[in-house]
């Protein structure tokens, strides 16, 4: 038997209204392109002109080398996560008597209690795949990287072609590597379900504004925005060369 209350409808739905409302606006929206993410996509581009003039590139390997390493890292801890989540859900019967005799108001029945279980595994699964995804693509910017034309060439069509085509999917790749990594913010917000509907929706609550407030009002957004505009203009001269 379930035993939930309306409270965990409405916790439950405003969740998922909140996730979405923040991905869309982050990613779909006007507001959303003065981001912090979108603020560093600028400087990927200009990651990938300066590549291009440059005759030795190893450097630029070793970065990518690392922010590959980053997101395999991500997609283990990943897998991790959800055996732990299968681990608590196979422990309902273990864990519900341990929470009821903690001082936080706790009322679940075991039925709740697994579907709660599965909603954080499908959290994990989704992150997971985010993960493995922004992997293979970051395999795929560093295959595009290998291709790059030579600097004598850089002022060819085809050499404009190649920085717009791996700019796009370093764009991709840091795309779906936030969503995976909002994925695991949002899963702390979660676990407040576990303690009560209303704890969830302040853990959701706060999970929303710590990260709005990390992409649009950070020092670190700050900082890439003092110049962003000499970046656009300096970018727009270089593509009037070619």
């Amino acid at each position: 038997m379930l035993n939930y209350s309306w409270i965990d409808v409405f916790a439950l739905g405003f969740f998922i209204v909140e996730w979405a409302a923040y991905a869309i606006t982050l990613e779909h929206s006007k507001y959303g392109r003065d981001s912090l993410s979108a603020r560093m996509h600028a400087y990927r581009e200009v990651w990938m002109r300066r590549l291009l003039a440059r005759e030795a590139r190893i450097v630029d390997t070793h970065i990518l080398t690392s922010l590959q390493n980053g997101t395999a890292w991500f997609a283990s801890t990943t897998l991790i996560a959800i055996g732990g989540s299968l681990a608590l859900l196979r422990a309902t019967n273990e864990v519900m008597p341990i929470m009821s005799n903690l001082p936080i108001g706790f009322n679940s029945s075991p039925g709740l209690w697994e579907i709660k279980c599965f909603g954080l595994i499908l959290i994990f699964v989704y992150a997971f795949f985010k993960f493995a995804w922004a992997y293979r693509l970051f395999n795929y910017v560093a295959i595009l990287v290998g291709a790059m034309p030579f600097a004598a060439d850089r002022h060819t069509p085809e050499a404009e072609a190649h920085v717009v085509r791996t700019t796009k999917m370093f764009g991709a790749a840091a795309r779906h590597f936030n969503r995976g990594q909002r994925a695991f913010f949002f899963a702390l917000g979660y676990l407040g379900w576990f303690v009560s509907p209303w704890v969830f929706i302040v853990s959701t609550a706060a999970v929303v504004v710590v990260t709005w407030r990390r992409q649009f009002a950070s020092s670190a957004w700050r900082a890439m925005g003092d110049d962003l505009q000499t970046v656009k203009k300096t970018l727009a001269e270089e593509k009037a060369r070619v």
